[in-house]
């Protein structure tokens, strides 16, 4: 009951000694069993009757496993959705490969197979209509995320912009027959105009047939500390100075206690600060509040009021009252429209130098320049995207990357877990004669990452090279690895060793590698899969932290105009970025009533400070200001 009245009071942003507030007058909230009601109304037995014959009539039952797909509309002239799959992805194929390897339309032909098989054609056409829509509108489209880099039927209908081949990426790390589930293309778009791609999807699908979903905000500790503290009437300072004993939002209650002597003593010395964090440690992990979901969006069939319930968010757009995965679960289409202020980045870089420049496109950005690579390799990445840490710096400077393969593995190795092996990485890249392989089969495969496994790809082929696992095979004992599913394990390096009949796995005795070589390899690969990185997305982001590069290295003062721009909001970050542009030699001019736009502009001296990046200074005046000096310019300020 406590804990009820300190949720209603964190709810209604009240005190608990409060007078007059809203409070639980009584204990009676609660459902009561038809023997109680029973007791309560002796007089009335129909009215129980009446209860039972309503419940009777509601009758909801949930269908999993079966999709829900919308129906995609054909263009005019087309009636068969097969037949224009068909040709779509025919008439990419010839344009992402001029001169085709038979491993190649082999490959093609193996995808389109599985996509028919399990019934996602509908999929593939709703994703490409979307953002073939944005790329004609000069949307930047992101080169691809998570998995679906890894499908060339997706790189063929122009949804990703990298070679599956090339890269050394699969299919059924994204679609696995094995394994029957909802493909999941998530797709960047420029932040600022993401937006417009929903409404066109509401647009060409149906308003009520698009609804955003909703998410549910947890208690995080520092949280509970200051709202329980709040309701209990601990005042500002001391809400403040005890939120702060907590290391960080990822920290639990139970840690922090473990973790700050302070905490510990606090609560041992003051009984109240004692049941602050007592009631703070039992409403931890509780919803907080709803809000809408950042990117995912569902898209169905029938109006989406006929699968799920609806809310209306704060701006009074319906939202789905299910979270993601159940609404996955039940087979409806959930598609992520990604905002990345990166892309947004790139799109103002490229319309800068446009100015200069009209015929100018991203898809100009050459590969593999030198002197972009010289910039990385002496650690110059504040601004590059993914490459701006200082540790992310370190490992730059260690590697001295020299192509998208290099960026790619600095990607995936730097998150806890894999970053325990880049001391190994650097050495092995930097002394070539240190390289080891436990067996020649494992060269091609580990080649690019000196040696060292890095990515899931690598461990799929792994056991499809070694051990003569299907792809599809593969991916589902990577999977078992990465959560670590002992006995399912212990059972698969039997058959990593020495086959599977019944599932055609010939082992990797049959392929000539000694016992003892298989179960050392077996056994890293185990230690190492839960770590091991999905290498399709970290490929997609390598590219864009090029192009970032890139343009940072040969158009520093457009690159770091747009930068600036999209930072504006952020006096951090603005200054941050303005010490780059002093570092870079860039002179910073400054703010001109007559000059100044509402972002950063660039000039012959130098980059124009934005307007907007001013404290207190808004974009709606600032822009009439920009109108108004049209007719003439300003005497003064």
């Amino acid at each position: 009951a406590e804990m009820q009245d300190i949720l209603m009071c964190i709810q209604t942003g009240k005190t608990l000694d409060e007078p007059g507030r809203m409070r639980f007058e009584t204990r009676e909230f609660f459902v009561k069993s038809e023997a109680e009601m029973a007791a309560l109304f002796p007089d009335h037995p129909e009215a129980i009757e009446n209860t039972a014959k309503i419940a009777e009539l509601c009758n909801v039952d949930f269908e999993f496993g079966k999709y829900h797909l919308p129906l995609f509309r054909l263009p005019e002239g087309w009636t068969d959705g097969d037949a224009y799959f068909e040709k779509l992805c025919s008439d990419g194929f010839a344009w992402r490969y001029p001169e085709p390897s038979p491993e190649q339309e082999k490959r093609l032909r193996h995808e389109m197979g599985v996509i028919r098989q399990m019934g996602f054609v509908d999929y593939f056409l709703i994703v490409h209509d979307f953002v073939a829509y944005a790329k004609s509108q000069d949307i930047q489209v992101g080169p691809g995320r998570g998995s679906g880099a890894g499908s060339m039927v997706s790189y063929c209908l122009n949804i990703t912009d990298v070679d599956p081949m090339r890269y050394s990426l699969f299919f059924e790390r994204f679609l696995n027959p094995e394994r029957i589930s909802m493909p999941d293309l998530d797709i960047d778009f420029c932040a600022r105009r993401r937006q417009e791609v929903i409404d066109y999807v509401k647009n060409k699908y149906g308003e009520d047939h698009v609804a955003q979903i909703v998410t549910f905000n947890t208690l995080q500790a520092k949280a509970a500390v200051q709202d329980v503290g709040r309701a209990m009437g601990f005042s500002v300072q001391e809400r403040n100075t005890l939120s702060k004993l907590i290391p960080d939002s990822r920290t639990t209650i139970a840690e922090a206690l473990v973790l700050s002597k302070q905490l510990k003593e606090s609560c041992d010395r003051e009984p109240r600060v004692k049941k602050l964090i007592d009631a703070a440690m039992a409403l931890e992990g509780t919803p907080r509040n709803a809000s809408v979901h950042p990117a995912g969006v569902v898209i169905t069939r029938r109006p989406v009021v006929d699968y799920v319930p609806l809310a209306a968010s704060k701006d009074g757009q319906p939202v789905t009252q299910y979270t993601a995965s159940p609404l996955e679960e039940l087979g409806l289409l959930k598609m992520d429209f990604l905002g990345l202020r990166n892309l947004t980045v790139l799109d103002d870089a490229v319309k800068i130098l446009q100015e200069e420049q009209p015929d100018f496109r991203l898809e100009d950005v050459p590969e593999g320049d030198p002197e972009t690579y010289e910039m990385l390799s002496a650690g110059k990445t504040s601004g590059v995207f993914q490459m701006e840490s200082a540790g992310m710096t370190g490992v730059c400077v260690g590697l001295k990357p020299r192509s998208i393969e290099d960026i790619t593995a600095i990607i995936a190795l730097y998150r806890p877990g894999p970053m325990d092996s880049i001391p190994q990485f650097l050495e092995c890249a930097r002394n070539p004669e240190k390289v080891r392989y436990d067996h020649l089969l494992l060269e091609p495969i580990l080649s690019n990452t000196y040696g060292c496994i890095v990515y899931q790809e690598q461990v799929i082929k792994i056991f499809q090279e070694l051990a003569g696992y299907s792809l599809g095979q593969a991916d589902m004992v990577r999977r078992a690895m990465s959560k670590k599913k002992v006995k399912d394990l212990e059972k698969e390096r039997e058959s990593f060793l020495h086959g599977d009949k019944e599932r055609n796995i010939t082992g990797c005795l049959a392929h000539g590698i000694p016992e003892k070589t298989a179960r050392l390899i077996y056994d890293k690969i185990y230690d190492f899969a839960e770590y091991a990185f999905n290498k399709a997305h970290a490929v997609s982001y390598a590219v864009v932290a090029y192009q970032t590069a890139w343009f940072k290295c040969h158009y520093p003062k457009e690159y770091m105009a747009a930068l600036l721009t999209s930072v504006l909001d952020n006096s951090d970050k603005v200054a941050g970025y303005i010490n780059e542009c002093k570092e870079c030699g860039i002179a910073l001019l400054q703010p001109d009533i007559n000059r100044s736009a509402d972002r950063f502009t660039v000039e012959e001296g130098g980059i124009r400070f934005g307007l907007v990046a001013i404290k207190n200074i808004g974009r709606s005046f600032i822009q009439a200001v920009m109108r108004e000096r049209e007719t003439r310019p300003f005497d003064s300020l």
